[in-house]
């Protein structure tokens, strides 16, 4: 699903309205971040995931590859000179925001993948060591 121009201000109005049913109190700061979440790239692509039951591909496997389809879209986008960032959020679980922007009940967001020219230089979040998270398996 694309959201460009005016659709990404829609989906974040979606995004603050379903925040303010949950959390009425909720700051003018976290209001302005639920309204803002889609308009930092010109353009954003949800990933929609339907994996289904099917004789020869495992649902497993469908929704492996709705991931992959995000970081390859990463991948190419880079590769043209752009700039891009794979973030889900607690709008790509929440079945209120789902409905919202027009997925069935068995759709799911894999991602959003924001796409767009970088205006400063983009820090890396820390990562664990690899030797902490990767093992062997012995001969």
């Amino acid at each position: 699903m694309i959201l460009e121009g005016k659709a990404r201000e829609r989906a974040g109005a979606l995004a603050l309205e379903i925040s303010l049913a949950d959390r009425p109190d909720l700051d003018e700061a976290s209001r302005a971040k639920e309204e803002r979440r889609f308009v930092g790239a010109p353009l954003v692509v949800a990933v929609v995931s339907r994996a289904a039951p099917h004789p020869k591909i495992p649902e497993w496997e469908q929704v492996l590859s709705a991931g992959a389809v995000c970081m390859n879209m990463i991948v190419a986008a880079r590769a043209l000179g752009f700039s891009a960032t794979w973030l889900t959020g607690w709008m790509a679980y929440d079945g209120r925001f789902r409905t919202a922007i027009g997925l069935a009940e068995h759709e799911r967001i894999a991602g959003f993948i924001h796409i767009g020219k970088a205006t400063v230089a983009i820090e890396d979040r820390p990562r664990p060591p690899l030797a902490e998270i990767m093992t062997t398996f012995p001969e």
